[in-house]
């Protein structure tokens, strides 16, 4: 059972959202300000935190930004719950972590079916999965499944848990186009609900991350993005 911390601020709305992650399988734990959310996270490590951008005590953004900075919350699949929509509040939340946005208003019922898209995605049976396997290796690119690490030039480089999914994807299909339709369904695990373009800010975000290496990463325009071998330059 996927254990979900919801921190929000409106009572109601909080309230809403837990009845309905319940009824639907989830446990769950509220939140209503910054520093409540952190000692929650701490006390009781959530699959999945559920962080609305506007809180009384500090902004939502303050708050992913310490979880990430944190060892043993750097992890966390972390969703952005917001009545902005802009994009550069979007690309912001993006910048100090977040694996997902949702925008106020919007259906409860999406809201569940897209929690659980993003914890199939990301969860326990996934990381399962990759706990016996080799780490992926790419010019200076070295992708550690087990350990949940990823490094350039032998130097560690946090990524997100949704950038992880991401780069392991395009690197176990180097040399191969992947259509923004194909990572939407396969990394994150939707099939229309998200804007396409939310994932042109994921990889304009991981191809920072790759440092010298950020050319292996290409745009095929109109299609899609594809990892390249260096030796392929």
């Amino acid at each position: 059972m996927a254990h979900v911390l919801i921190v929000d601020d409106e009572p109601d709305l909080a309230q809403l959202i837990d009845f309905n992650l319940r009824d639907a399988g989830f446990s769950t734990q509220l939140a209503g300000t910054g520093e409540a959310a952190l000692a929650s996270a701490r006390e009781r490590p959530p699959d999945l935190v559920l962080l609305d951008l506007m809180l009384p005590d500090m902004s939502g953004i303050d708050v992913c930004r310490q979880l990430r900075a944190g060892s043993q919350s750097r992890g966390l699949l972390i969703v952005m719950l917001t009545a902005k929509g802009e994009e550069a509040d979007r690309i912001r939340g993006f910048e100090v972590g977040a694996d997902d946005y949702v925008v106020k208003p919007f259906s409860v019922r999406e809201l569940v079916l897209r929690l659980k898209a993003i914890l199939r995605r990301g969860g326990p049976a996934q990381a399962a999965a990759g706990a016996t396997a080799a780490p992926l290796a790419l010019g200076s690119l070295k992708l550690d499944l087990s350990a949940h690490r990823f490094y350039v030039d032998e130097k560690e480089v946090p990524l997100t848990a949704l950038e992880f999914r991401l780069l392991g994807h395009l690197m176990t299909r180097t040399g191969r186009v992947q259509t923004r339709e194909q990572l939407l369904e396969e990394v994150w695990g939707l099939s229309s609900s998200l804007e396409t373009r939310t994932i042109d800010t994921h990889v304009m975000r991981l191809r920072d991350k790759l440092g010298p290496a950020r050319g292996l990463l290409e745009t095929v325009r109109g299609v899609g993005y594809r990892i390249v071998s260096p030796e392929a330059g």
